[in-house]
């Protein structure tokens, strides 16, 4: 079987603090911005990987989504504790350092795991959990 990560999909709830932390902090391309229904969904990805992409979407825009789950979820993104993606990156070590001069609310440091990996962490504009993984 061939079978890769197209799509994952990220809420937000402020579009333009997420295409800034996403575009011009961490570095992606946006291959889409799309407004809809007083919404707007942002596609990003890592250049030169076309085939693979974030889309940010409005927190809660699941068709079936009830007011009562979506205050759940606003809850939950406000923790911390709802959405999280991890990435990977040969300079693990320049790109904290680009994320946090670029004003990235820094988690944890670059830190050797006891499970094997070296890895950092953020939180974007909707308080998504970002890990970056270090490649070795």
């Amino acid at each position: 079987m061939d079978v890769t990560i197209h799509w994952t999909f990220l809420p937000h709830h402020d579009p333009d603090a997420s295409l800034a932390f996403y575009r011009d902090t961490l570095g992606f391309e946006v291959r889409n911005d799309v407004g809809y229904d007083g919404m707007r969904w942002l596609t990003v990805g890592p250049a030169g990987q076309p085939g693979t992409s974030v889309v940010l979407e409005p927190a809660g825009a699941a068709p079936g989504i009830t007011d009562d789950e979506r205050r759940t979820i606003a809850e939950m993104m406000a923790k911390g504790a709802y959405a999280r993606l991890t990435l990977a990156a040969a300079d693990l070590d320049g790109v904290f350092a680009r994320l946090r001069a670029g004003g990235a609310e820094v988690v944890q440091e670059p830190t050797e795991q006891p499970y094997g990996i070296r890895d950092c962490a953020f939180r974007d504009p909707a308080g998504n959990l970002i890990r970056i993984n270090e490649l070795r």
